[in-house]
């Protein structure tokens, strides 16, 4: 089965887990029990009541799992694999393995556990390879659950959404990463493609080792070389003493993420090529090339087509480049998206400046009917300015920048002009609004007066003309 075919729907995800012979038993990064299957209690002799809950520490000194793969492999920080004993004199052969999150900090581990008498009389080598790769797919399915089940989803994240182009994109990202090709990713400023590039790695095999991100656009001209592939000692006036470790070598065995691509130098180009065809680069004042075990993912919001046909970036790199295309959707394309980013940037700013911040209605009709041509990171902006700026928890129209502000009014000018209304009838039915507000907000006749600037008398012509009730408003 093709990695690209293996999907798994979350709600039966423990019950698939559940049917397989083999022992599967989850912890967190203490090693408390969290979650086994049923073979695990059929071959200890324990329920999951009494198992979950406690330690790897606490398991191996009972003697129940000794020693206990899901505790090597927390400390070694890697997958360990050890012949387990269990009380009741079963051996067993245990792999334990570890799930890291975002920030490289341990978040789960998994061990998986077979007799070994079986194995050794009833299981091929050829079968016993399936039964691996069988287990890495798994292991990446538990990665995904890190985004898709509540258990798993402890930690904040910003990959997420529930329109249907987020539900494309997802879908697409995760074939993407069970293979090792290189991946070119596009979309307006802000769409988040750099977030794109970080979930490609995060649910592949590469998880466990470096993501390097390197703007293109950010390192002169000059440095970009050196910077990619290093350097030796003395290659150059004014170089370290010690030479330099490029990008490169610190990507190996896991994923270099080449940002705004586009601004890439014309004449580092041909090296890159180089490095994405042969997987070999050599460092400045260097005799020998070096091998790279490293995946390469591009992103840039320009056209790279447009760009070869004026003979600013080389066509044989764009094809190179443009083995796994990802095109991101605009915000403005993923209207229901837009909601949960308010949600999310929202509890996330309140956590961080201390705040209570809520969206009143209004607010939240304006934003989300607005095309936000800044994308996702101008959502996010706007979020942080309304939490730290907003006069009151419950963030109003008046909170908003102008141009928001403007856009309301334009809406509401639109309505009245859509429904066949007169100027005159459209600017009565404004000042009608404006006065029940007012007045609303003011309480009383004199200073609701003084705020719109106008009599007393005026404003109770107003009144009767408009028939405002004082007391319904």
């Amino acid at each position: 089965m093709e990695t690209d075919q293996f999907q798994i729907d979350p709600e039966y995800f423990f019950q698939i887990l559940n049917a397989i012979d083999d022992d599967i038993y989850i912890s967190d990064k203490n090693g408390t029990t969290l979650w086994v299957n049923d073979s695990v209690q059929r071959n200890c002799g324990m329920s999951k009541k009494e198992l979950i809950g406690k330690s790897a520490t606490e398991l191996e000194q009972q003697g129940i799992f000794q020693p206990s793969a899901i505790k090597r492999a927390l400390e070694a920080r890697k997958t360990i694999t050890t012949v387990q004993k269990l009380l009741n004199g079963k051996k067993f052969l245990g792999t334990g393995h570890v799930i890291l999150d975002h920030q490289k900090r341990l978040k789960y581990a998994i061990a998986h556990r077979r007799d070994i008498t079986n194995v050794v009389k009833n299981t091929s080598d050829f079968e016993l390879k399936k039964i691996e790769s069988l287990l890495q797919r798994y292991i990446q399915e538990i990665r995904k659950m890190n985004i898709r089940l509540p258990m798993f989803n402890k930690d904040e994240h910003s990959f997420f959404g529930q329109s249907r182009a987020y539900a494309r994109l997802s879908e697409l990202i995760e074939k993407i990463a069970g293979v090792n090709s290189t991946v070119l990713i596009t979309g307006e400023t802000g769409v988040g493609k750099s977030l794109t590039a970080k979930q490609i790695h995060n649910i592949s095999e590469r998880c466990d080792n470096p993501f390097i991100h390197i703007n293109c656009a950010a390192i002169p001209e000059s440095l970009i070389e050196s910077e990619l592939f290093g350097y030796e000692r003395g290659s150059f006036t004014g170089a370290n003493s010690n030479g330099k470790v490029g990008l490169v070598k610190l990507a190996e065995h896991g994923t270099l993420f080449l940002d705004e691509i586009s601004e890439m130098p014309l004449h580092i180009q041909p090296k890159l090529l180089q490095l994405l065809q042969s997987k070999t680069y050599m460092p400045i004042g260097a005799s020998k090339t070096y091998k790279a075990d490293v995946r390469f993912i591009a992103a840039t919001n320009r056209d790279l087509e447009g760009l070869v046909k004026s003979g600013q970036f080389r066509a044989d790199l764009f094809y190179r480049l443009n083995v796994l295309p990802v095109e991101i959707p605009s915000l403005c394309e993923r209207k229901e998206d837009i909601f949960p980013f308010l949600v999310f940037y929202l509890k996330k700013f309140n956590a961080l400046h201390h705040k209570q911040r809520i969206f009143s209605r209004k607010v939240i009709k304006i934003l989300e009917n607005y095309d936000w041509p800044g994308n996702i990171r101008e959502l996010e902006n706007l979020v942080e300015q309304l939490v730290v700026l907003a006069n009151q928890d419950e963030i109003s129209l008046s909170d908003l920048p102008e141009h928001f502000r403007e856009e309301c009014d334009e809406e509401l000018e639109s309505q009245f002009i859509s429904h066949g209304k007169s100027l005159t009838d459209t600017l009565q039915n404004i000042e009608k609004k404006i006065i029940g507000k007012a007045y609303k907000k003011h309480k009383t006749v004199r200073k609701t007066a003084n705020a719109l600037g106008i009599t007393h008398s005026l404003l109770m012509r107003r009144f009767k003309k408009y028939d405002i009730s004082q007391e319904k408003v």
